[in-house]
């Protein structure tokens, strides 16, 4: 049985399976100098010539939660919709996260701050379980993921000066690599790659789709 199938519905304990994979495949402290700071993975990394150049540091720190909800059945992982009236990225699908602020004092600690003034998730209802390789975004953030687990049901309250809305999507479809269309766009003079995935109506591409295949890479391959 493949990961992607362990996690997937029917499957004998999706919980334990990836918990266990986790476990093995996630690093359990924050990125330092020399763990991929200095030449990240990001959306420049999937042009096809290999023509792209990253954005010139320095990069912006920044860490995200990436919420993988528990209740007993199929896994679930938690996304939001960004308000509409906000600046960048506005209607995009995200993960709660922000920018490393000076008192934050790990990726973790930022990561959950943020989902905590975004969506009202309490930390206490996370149970970190380590960290991917950080993501560069194309506009020079270096975006830290931290993947947590929730068990069980959980008060959302999300802050409608950031969020618009808060959905779940299954697991397993996110860990289906076939589901990751690479697409392009001309962005700022440039052509811009990056991974692009359907959920319903909902499209989730960008550094959100990047990040989930590298945890399809970290969980599943």
């Amino acid at each position: 049985m493949s990961a992607a199938q362990a996690i997937a519905p029917g499957a004998h304990d999706p919980r334990a399976d990836f918990l266990a994979r986790a476990s093995a495949r996630l690093a359990q402290d924050p990125p330092g100098p020399g763990d991929r700071l200095s030449n990240p993975r990001g959306d420049h990394s999937l042009d096809p010539a290999g023509d792209a150049v990253a954005p010139p540091e320095p990069h912006r720190r920044a860490a995200v939660l990436v919420p993988v909800v528990a209740r007993g059945g199929p896994l679930s992982l938690l996304l939001t919709k960004r308000a509409l009236h906000l600046r960048d990225h506005s209607g995009q699908v995200a993960f709660p996260g922000g920018k490393i602020d000076p008192a934050d004092p790990t990726p973790l600690a930022a990561a959950l701050r943020e989902a905590e003034e975004e969506i009202g998730l309490a930390p206490s209802d996370v149970r970190p379980l380590g960290y991917l390789d950080p993501y560069l975004s194309a506009t020079g953030f270096l975006v830290t993921p931290v993947i947590g687990l929730i068990e069980g049901e959980v008060r959302l309250a999300p802050n409608p000066e950031e969020v618009a809305e808060i959905f779940e999507v299954p697991l397993a479809h996110l860990m289906d690599p076939a589901r990751y269309e690479l697409k392009s766009r001309l962005w700022q003079g440039r052509t811009r790659h990056f991974y692009a995935l359907p959920f319903g109506e909902r499209m989730i591409w960008g550094v959100t789709a990047g990040i989930l295949h590298n945890l399809y890479e970290r969980i599943c391959l």
